[in-house]
């Protein structure tokens, strides 16, 4: 079977998770690294035995290397945008990490060459291959609870609170993510609702600061934080399905708390990051009488991220994957959202 060359633009922490997700699916083969530090280029490229010719500190020469198949982007959000577009100019499939983009005036503009000149995209929105939360959406898509009628999404980690004393990091500058936990955690709310349910029709929303400074490990000085770190929205969906989302990275006890509770007219159904292979069916299993059942996930739903890119760099488009325009549709809900806590107000979509 063919393996397709990857050239990998980023060189952090989460890109060791997709050199791994890689090397299990057993069809990718990296080829050319990039990243701005000429330390990492050296680490990872003998990591993977990347030929020195092939470790770019600029990601534009790794994305016209004619060698390159297809290029997975795994950095900071203020590049995002610069590495789509560089990519569909060169006509190079990708992978980019969430979120689309830093602000939707930047999405808006990768619309226009994207229309013009489409290419095979795919967003990583991770949380697509959970197994219970593509079970869920089994579940709803069959209508075993019913018609659903409102749901509700949290996504909690605790790493930010107080306690842990976190100094200034490049999540809390704006100027590199354009917003904070919104865009970082809640775009994944977001994906997760578009995933189950479709599209958003309005919302109303709060964007708050918690810790308002933190500590410049580089100048010891105290930094004003100008991005959020706890956000709470709610929308009504399509078919008038109305759904409640929170995300805060200061919630102590929660390592990476990811999970959707759905109430229909036949049941209730509850997944979660914290048991990824089951799921909460709450359903009457006699007249007047509730049952609270430990469903395990079929193997059906166990279908991973780069099997899907796999399939799409192959021509064709499998059910569920993040493509282009759900990385602009969330990158478009994020910016309503930003909009409705300014202003106070339900914001129409």
């Amino acid at each position: 079977m063919r393996k397709f060359r990857i050239g990998l633009i980023g060189l952090g922490g989460m890109a060791q998770e997709h050199i791994r997700w890689m090397k299990a699916e057993g069809r990718f083969e990296i080829i050319a690294v990039s990243d701005v530090y000429e330390e990492a280029l050296a680490k990872v490229g003998d990591q993977l035995d990347v030929a020195e010719g092939k470790r770019y500190l600029d990601y534009n020469h790794l994305i016209e290397d004619a060698d390159v198949d297809a290029v997975v982007s795994v950095t900071p959000n203020n590049v995002h945008a610069d590495i789509i577009r560089a990519c569909l100019q060169a006509r190079k499939p990708f992978m980019a990490e969430k979120p689309f983009t830093r602000m939707f005036e930047e999405a808006e503009s990768l619309l226009e060459l994207y229309e013009k000149q489409p290419i095979p995209a795919m967003m990583a929105f991770t949380y697509r291959y959970t197994p219970a939360f593509r079970y869920v959406r089994q579940l709803v898509r069959e209508g075993k609870i019913g018609s659903v009628r409102s749901f509700s999404v949290q996504y909690l980690q605790g790493w930010g609170a107080a306690p842990n004393n976190v100094p200034y990091i490049w999540r809390f500058n704006k100027d590199i993510t354009g917003t904070g936990t919104l865009g970082d955690l809640g775009s994944h709310m977001i994906d997760m609702a578009r995933f189950l349910f479709g599209e958003f029709e309005e919302l109303s929303a709060q964007l708050h600061t918690i810790i308002p400074q933190r500590q410049d490990p580089a100048s010891g000085n105290m930094v004003t934080i100008e991005v959020d770190d706890f956000a709470s929205f709610q929308a009504r969906m399509e078919g008038g399905i109305m759904g409640v989302f929170q995300t805060t990275r200061n919630a102590i006890g929660s390592g990476n708390q990811h999970e959707v509770s759905i109430y229909g007219d036949l049941g209730t159904l509850h997944a979660s990051t914290l048991n990824p292979n089951e799921l909460i069916w709450i359903r009457e299993e006699a007249p007047g009488q509730l049952a609270r059942v430990v469903v395990e996930v079929p193997a059906s739903c166990k279908v991973t991220q780069y099997a899907d890119f796999t399939a799409l760099l192959e021509g064709s488009i499998p059910d569920g994957i993040a493509g282009f325009m759900d990385g602009y549709r969330n990158q478009e809900i994020l910016d309503a959202i930003i909009k409705a806590s300014e202003i106070k107000a339900t914001v129409q979509l």
